[in-house]
């Protein structure tokens, strides 16, 4: 776990890009599976690249976002408009959660499925609403937990949701 911790501290921006560009797209592959009920792999290798150069992509927003946002909540705290607010703490986490997905994720969202129709080649925007709906019932949830981590496990901890939402989306998309 030290060599994880080590290795996230020393090269923050290129372990928050490889650690999604291999969760997220595993979160695909997996929501593809139980789309589909069938194991072959779903992408051809440029598509697989593609999409792991675009959880990259976001990554870097996400790891900034991270930092982003809880600067601000702390900047709002030492002001002393929520000074009841401890790091660590439930409220703390929520409120981060909060913040960053009401603002961000909506971006984010909009900002991953514009990548994914420029290498597709399609104007899909067929259940956007779905995904901005996650950010409330899963992602403002899941970043509870995960603001209420130490720093150096929060983005480690961000790529495995993506995992996680992978799965929920599979099971319930399945054809």
């Amino acid at each position: 776990m030290q060599a994880y911790i080590d290795w996230v501290h020393s090269w923050p921006i290129l372990s928050a890009m490889i650690q999604f560009a291999i969760l997220g797209t595993i979160g695909e592959i997996v929501s593809k599976w139980l789309i589909q009920k069938n194991f072959k792999y779903p992408f051809g290798l440029a598509i697989t690249l593609w999409k792991m150069l675009v959880w990259a992509i976001l990554a870097v927003g996400i790891k900034y976002a991270f930092k982003g946002f809880g600067g601000f909540l702390d900047g709002l705290i030492q002001a002393g408009m929520w000074k009841d607010l401890e790091p660590g703490s439930f409220g703390y986490a929520f409120s981060l959660s909060l913040l960053m997905n009401l603002q961000f994720g909506l971006t984010l969202v909009i900002i991953h499925r514009v990548l994914d129709n420029l290498v597709e080649k399609v104007k899909n925007w067929k259940n956007m609403d779905k995904s901005m709906y996650s950010l409330l019932w899963f992602w403002i949830p899941a970043h509870t937990v995960t603001f209420m981590m130490t720093d150096s496990l929060r983005i480690g901890l961000a790529a495995v949701w993506s995992v996680a939402l992978g799965l929920i989306l599979g099971f319930y998309n399945r054809k």
